[in-house]
């Protein structure tokens, strides 16, 4: 399994950044998958998730309102839009597929959660 993050970068506050997420090796239509991030000093936390339907999506409260995640199946591509960005959003942005194949429900816990990307970094300036 290769996961594999870009669209990461310096932006200024209130600006925004796309994030994008390519799988290979698993069936990516089938699965749940989210976005996580990891600032320094602090352990990695849910930001998005989305199950295969694309239906339903699930935010944490940090960015709900804020980010949008959405998916192509077709292309094995997930995608994070991040709008109004903050200083507090400066981390390390990580995609991760889960084994679940829920229609409707998705969880942003990490362990819920088996196959990680190496990241992308997001650095947001005040």
């Amino acid at each position: 399994v290769q996961i594999t993050e870009s669209g990461g970068g310096l932006v200024q506050a209130g600006g925004s950044l796309r994030l994008s997420c390519i799988t290979s090796g698993v069936r990516f239509g089938d699965h749940t998958i989210g976005w996580f991030r990891q600032a320094p000093g602090k352990e990695r936390e849910g930001g998005a998730c989305i199950t295969w339907s694309g239906v339903n999506p699930q935010y944490a409260d940090s960015v709900k309102g804020r980010f949008t995640i959405s998916r192509d199946n077709a292309k094995n591509t997930l995608y994070l839009q991040m709008n109004s960005l903050k200083p507090k959003d400066t981390a390390m942005y990580y995609c991760a597929t889960s084994g679940q194949s829920f229609y409707y429900d998705c969880s942003v816990q990490t362990e819920e959660y088996n196959y990680w990307g190496q990241g992308t970094q997001v650095t947001v300036s005040s």
